[in-house]
């Protein structure tokens, strides 16, 4: 067996390789980007209007000058029109052109304006308040979103205002997530006594998805030669795959030897880590398979911990922010192995994140999960793990 350590910087070692794709931009939510995205103009592109009011001349009111003539009205949209007379302003719109001659904006709610005749009603005005100027936030050609980065809403809305009708983002992985044993049936099957319906997949799929990644669902039954030629089928039409199942001592865990026979190279199997302890993975050189313990809290452990940092390194992003808790109770674990203990997490009014240990029946437990919000990665060379103290967690939700 090798520590969690050394099993997670082994995966690291074995990433994808993907292609890259131009999507349209509606359709890029969630993808990492491979090309920078410029300014294509100035930011803002013109002097902008940063509030409704009177457009004045500076020095028209350090003279004295409190009443000013409306010579007219400037709205957002419209092209930029000048103050041409002394003593006037010209109504204008919050994000219009600042109008040729004016330097000032004065708010509405500081101005009167009776009969064509704006009066100023406040004595703190300065010069140039109100104005956004050109190219204070970035000048053109200037880079707004960086390779590598995920588009979510802000990054989608600045590329939409710089006309990228396009990006070149890293194409998804095809992911086959594929469930082994006799004893699953369809979820709309009624089970017998002996048999239960399948749920890691739907788990993991939906992990998946939050890295926008729609992956297919298969059920191998236990039969070697099946298994290898269904393996075989998926191996050679995906990317990745990842097993749920059979991996463990059971005489009929064929995965193991199924993936051997078929060229998959095993970089490791067993980790010293309880839940998830029989996790294998490897290679071949284009292809990845994760073989994921068949025991629902080992798949949800084992897909958090190292399935989902792979495929977010292999997309391009950067590492997660490491999270901690504080254990709100103190817990005993014996043996000299890493333990995810399942927590429910709070949030306290001094700013701390206490984890609260959940009770449970072991790592078929699956219902126990519900409550749980992460899983607390605790030391192996401890037994004893005392409140208040804080641990590394790997969150769920």
């Amino acid at each position: 067996m090798i520590s969690v350590a050394d099993a997670f910087a082994i995966t690291q070692q074995h990433l994808l390789t993907l292609p890259t794709e131009t999507v349209p931009l509606p359709l890029a939510n969630g993808r990492v980007l491979r090309d920078a995205v410029r300014a294509d103009r100035d930011f803002p592109p013109f002097d902008r209007v940063a509030m409704d009011g009177i457009a004045i001349r500076f020095a028209d009111y350090a003279a004295g000058q409190r009443t000013f003539a409306v010579a007219g009205i400037q709205r957002a949209g419209q092209p930029q029109q000048t103050l041409a007379e002394a003593n006037s302003c010209l109504e204008i719109m919050t994000g219009a052109m600042l109008s040729i001659g004016a330097d000032t904006i004065v708010r509405y709610e500081d101005v009167n304006i009776t009969d064509g005749q704006a009066t100023v009603t406040i004595d703190d005005v300065q010069p140039g308040q109100h104005i956004h100027p050109q190219a204070t936030d970035r000048r053109a050609g200037d880079e707004l979103l960086s390779l590598g980065m995920r588009l979510g809403p802000p990054e989608l809305a600045v590329a939409a205002s710089v006309g990228q009708i396009t990006v070149h983002v890293t194409a998804l992985p095809r992911v086959a997530l594929i469930s082994t044993g006799d004893e699953l049936i369809d979820i709309a099957d009624t089970p017998l006594p002996y048999q239960i319906r399948r749920s890691n997949t739907y788990m993991l799929r939906a992990a998946l998805g939050s890295l926008g990644i729609d992956a297919s669902l298969h059920h191998i039954i236990d039969d070697e030669a099946i298994l290898a030629d269904q393996i075989a089928g998926l191996l050679a039409a995906n990317d990745m795959l990842i097993l749920s199942g059979g991996v463990s001592a059971g005489k009929a865990d064929f995965v193991p030897a199924v993936l051997a026979q078929l060229g998959v190279q095993k970089h490791f199997h067993k980790i010293e880590q309880r839940p998830g302890k029989p996790l294998w993975f490897g290679s071949t050189p284009t292809k990845t398979v994760f073989a994921l313990p068949g025991n629902p809290v080992s798949t949800v452990l084992c897909a958090y911990r190292y399935v989902l940092p792979y495929l977010r390194a292999s997309l391009g992003l950067p590492t997660q922010a490491t999270r901690y808790a504080q254990l709100a109770e103190q817990v005993v674990f014996k043996p000299a192995i890493t333990y995810f203990l399942p927590v429910r997490l709070t949030s306290e009014p001094d700013g701390r994140t206490l984890a609260h240990p959940l009770p449970g029946s072991g790592s078929a437990d699956f219902a126990n999960l519900l409550a749980a919000d992460a899983f607390m990665e605790l030391p192996a060379d401890r037994s004893e793990f005392g409140a208040g103290e804080a641990f590394q967690i790997w969150e769920t939700r």
